[in-house]
């Protein structure tokens, strides 16, 4: 947790949970004392002095939404939902080629299927997934290459560029390789990687965490043709019901090919009971909100 100043520079008695990776802000429950955790971190958070909690990127369907709202009722406590949004998300029990049949239509797949024989002109092509630690450690580091040769690493925001975060994904990634937990999807073009991704795994949902692509091969849509192959991959997995794609809103590559949608959003917590700064802390961070997106936007222009 962070306090709103150095969250977002704003002098707010507000908590909020942070994460370099904004998509995985969930709150970690232990499932057994869920109820009891959400209490405390309440009661914890009161104590701190803050007025409110703020919990980031949570599923508004999900079980610590649930959980969270149970202790703050038990409270006399009202969360508001700050911010909400769908992201783009596939439904794995689906058979693969249908599905994506009826998301792109047969023309479109038939582009990506010459795409794909067009790479064949640099050598093989091979859809690869590493899935032990050792495997795992290989791929990271060329995920870390892709990205930094992109507009990430032209904007100094690459992994890459951040030894420190980097070392701990890397740790995380590989640790949680021996538990089944993390793979790498690679795709490549001859001796060349030019698509990784990281998917994370937790009982039977897949999580599309990061994707890094080499863009001197970017006419052949490499983000894309690995998407297309990863979405097969989990389809035929039967320990995975639902991969969530942890992308934004209405992002232009996932959402045409990942059709389901399922509700996230930031979730406010008040601390004290009918607190007349609440209402006031609130209308604050909408208004940030609010010109935090409209600055993307003009920006996009």
């Amino acid at each position: 947790m962070l306090s709103a100043w150095h969250g977002f520079r704003l002098p707010l008695p507000v908590l909020v949970a942070a994460d370099p990776f904004r998509s995985l802000d969930t709150p970690l429950l232990d499932h057994d004392t869920a109820d009891r955790a959400a209490a405390v971190m309440i009661a914890q958070a009161r104590a701190s002095g803050a007025r409110a909690l703020l919990l980031r990127d949570v599923a508004r369907d999900g079980e610590a939404v649930q959980v969270f709202s149970r202790a703050a009722a038990a409270e006399g406590l009202a969360p508001v939902l700050l911010r909400g949004w769908s992201r783009a998300c596939l439904d794995a029990t689906s058979d693969a080629d249908e599905l994506l049949r009826d998301a792109l239509g047969g023309k479109r797949l038939k582009e990506y299927r010459r795409l794909m024989r067009r790479l064949g002109d640099h050598g093989e092509v091979r859809f690869t997934v590493a899935r032990t630690p050792d495997a795992v450690a290989q791929a990271y580091e060329v995920f870390l290459a892709l990205e930094a040769s992109g507009w990430k690493g032209r904007r100094g925001t690459a992994l890459l560029h951040q030894p420190e975060l980097a070392a701990r994904l890397r740790s995380a990634a590989t640790a949680l390789a021996t538990r089944n937990a993390c793979e790498i999807a690679l795709l490549h073009a001859g001796n060349a990687a030019i698509a990784a991704g990281i998917v994370l795994r937790h009982g039977d949902r897949a999580y599309f965490f990061k994707l890094g692509i080499a863009e001197s091969f970017a006419r052949y849509s490499p983000g894309v043709l690995l998407t297309l192959e990863l979405t097969r991959h989990l389809c035929a997995d039967p320990a995975i019901t639902m991969a969530d794609s942890t992308a934004s809103p209405d992002h232009p590559m996932i959402d045409p090919i990942w059709r389901g949608r399922f509700a996230v959003g930031d979730l406010l917590i008040p601390l004290r009971p009918l607190d007349p700064l609440f209402g006031p802390i609130t209308r604050a961070l909408r208004a940030r909100e609010a010109l935090r997106q409209t600055a993307k936007r003009l920006l996009k222009r």
